[in-house]
């Protein structure tokens, strides 16, 4: 598809907090990710939209096939 301008790459959040999916986890597992994350803090939807906004803006334009972690340098597994 990129002969066509069509991009395709992939997010691959970390930890993001206050979500439907985890925000009723308990206080004391967020903590033990948290203290994992070497950016020290949990991911917000905001982190995630904002290489969403990259991706698709013009600075992004030349990126194709590209996994883009945003995790805080969180590693799951």
């Amino acid at each position: 598809m990129a002969p066509r301008g069509i991009t395709a790459n992939v997010i691959a959040p970390g930890f993001i907090a206050d979500t439907g999916f985890t925000g009723a986890w308990p206080e004391e597992r967020i903590a033990a990710i948290v203290a994992e994350t070497p950016m020290g803090r949990a991911g917000t939807p905001a982190d995630i939209a904002g290489a969403v906004l990259w991706l698709v803006s013009a600075a992004g334009s030349f990126v194709t096939g590209a996994l883009i972690p945003v995790n805080g340098g969180w590693r799951i597994g």
